[in-house]
């Protein structure tokens, strides 16, 4: 190529630029630096695209789904507050949608809280068998949070535990949408600030990202939403319209799951559901025409809905994660294993609860 060095101009070889000449060098360097850039502007761009247009595409579930909910704590807390199902739940009142709550607390993609007695790799086949006996058309699964506590040398691991994770699932053929965890806040003294890990956390979560994308999965990214919000609440003086999602700094409080909720619903494109911490105004002539009219309040509505998905996950979990298992399917079965026969007894009281919640979702 003809180099031009200011008033040096003279034809030099490409091949041999390198070690002759150290200003084509530089030439060439800078050159092949600015093609890889661009070559990696137009792969993101191409990245953010394809998600982009993937997440515009409406969520929905059809009538007759059946939703497995698979992750640690904040998968187990949401079962007992149901925040997030009400959500889903009313977003298509008129269908037969059922949702089974498999979280457990302090659990990994390795299914490090399942074990009981065992290793953790027969709980994780247990879990597997539980939701293939489930039969579900779609999963959520929330991992990262508890993994991240690994740091670097524990990214590659969980990536490929993860990858493991959505094969062994693939049997289901069931719809993946996969929820990054809300970073760490900053609890009051004298807890300690475990926000400090969501450096750590960041990595697995870009790497949730990326799996969701390689299994054609739907991604709600509660990381980078919540993030925003976590900065203004640290950037600014303790509000109530801006109370912290936790109280320790890692689980969502109710108040905590109501936000993420709402999160989840905009993520998803779905109505919300209304806030509890709201009253309802109304007028009335006296004490009685008061009490008449307060029932028919929406958000007195939306609460009985929760209450009930509620109970109904109460019920469930005493149906998968019965007490004293160890006497009743355990190596102590020998002594009481004759009660596990009510274990299914848990199935008809899901069933009827499930009914009390589609009569409440009647117009």
């Amino acid at each position: 190529f003809l180099a031009n060095h200011g008033s040096d101009v003279h034809v030099c070889n490409v091949k041999s630029a390198a070690a002759s000449c150290p200003p084509c060098s530089r030439h060439l360097l800078e050159t092949r630096l600015v093609q890889r850039f661009l070559s990696l502007v137009i792969v993101v761009c191409w990245l953010i695209s394809a998600q982009a247009g993937f997440a515009a595409e409406p969520f929905e579930l059809k009538n007759g789904d059946r939703v497995v909910m698979l992750g640690g704590t904040f998968i187990e807390r949401e079962g007992n507050h149901g925040y997030i199902e009400t959500a889903l739940t009313t977003a298509w009142p008129d269908r037969k949608i059922a949702f089974r709550n498999l979280g457990w607390s302090g659990d990994t993609v390795w299914a490090d809280s399942r074990g009981n007695f065992d290793p953790p790799a027969e709980g994780y086949q247990r879990m597997l068998a539980l939701v293939s006996e489930l039969k579900p058309t779609v999963i959520f699964l929330a991992y990262g949070a508890n993994e991240s506590f690994a740091g670097e040398p524990g990214l590659a691991p969980f990536v490929k535990q993860f990858e493991k994770l959505c094969d062994d699932l693939k049997p289901t053929n069931a719809r993946l949408v996969f929820v990054t965890p809300p970073p760490f806040e900053k609890p009051q003294p004298p807890l300690p600030d475990v926000s400090r890990h969501n450096e750590n956390m960041r990595k697995y979560v870009a790497a949730v990202r990326e799996l969701s994308m390689r299994r054609n999965g739907r991604l709600v990214d509660l990381f980078a939403h919540v993030g925003v919000r976590t900065e203004i609440i640290a950037s600014n003086p303790p509000q109530p319209s801006r109370a912290p999602l936790t109280a320790d700094g890692v689980t969502p409080t109710p108040s905590g799951y109501f936000d993420l909720a709402q999160l989840i619903a905009r993520e998803l494109h779905l109505p919300t559901p209304n806030d509890p911490q709201r009253g309802f105004a109304g007028l009335a002539r006296d004490p009685q025409s008061w009490t008449s009219t307060a029932p028919k309040s929406p958000m007195t509505l939306a609460e009985q809905l929760r209450l009930k998905i509620v109970a109904k996950n109460l019920l469930f979990f005493h149906r998968w994660r019965p007490q004293n298992i160890t006497y009743l399917t355990g190596f102590r079965k020998h002594e009481q294993g004759n009660n596990a026969v009510e274990i299914a007894q848990f199935d008809p009281l899901v069933e009827k609860a499930e009914q009390e919640i589609a009569e409440l979702l009647k117009p």
